[in-house]
């Protein structure tokens, strides 16, 4: 169901997330800091994204070698954009420029400034 009234305003107080064919697939290890770092961007963005756990051995990690070209974590591969890519502070950049907001791009349900 839409957040919009049928007077076409939106009904809901938050900003509209980014809406994606298909969501970011995130290689990630449990309890990496620099993995939250790139969760808490895709999350601050509303930017949907499926979370794949891999080994904690480096030496076993051949499904993110196989995508990346590396085996470190966190890596992303985007559907929507034919991005694949790792490093954290790179991630985070490209999730800000790719699916980021400005103040004009986003729309408030209350109607005021975002």
């Amino acid at each position: 169901m839409s957040p919009v009234s049928p007077g076409g305003m939106l009904t809901e107080p938050s900003v509209v997330p980014w809406r994606m064919s298909a969501p970011i697939t995130l290689y990630r290890l449990q309890g990496c800091p620099f993995c939250e770092r790139v969760v808490r961007a895709l999350q601050d963005h509303g930017v949907e994204y499926d979370s794949r756990f891999v080994e904690a051995r480096h030496s076993r990690r051949n499904a993110v070698q196989r995508i990346s070209g590396s085996r470190t974590v966190p890596a992303i591969v985007d559907e929507n954009t034919g991005v694949t890519m790792s490093e954290s502070a790179n991630i985070v950049e490209y999730v800000e420029q790719t699916y980021g907001h400005t103040e004009s791009e986003q729309v408030r349900a209350d109607g005021g400034d975002a």
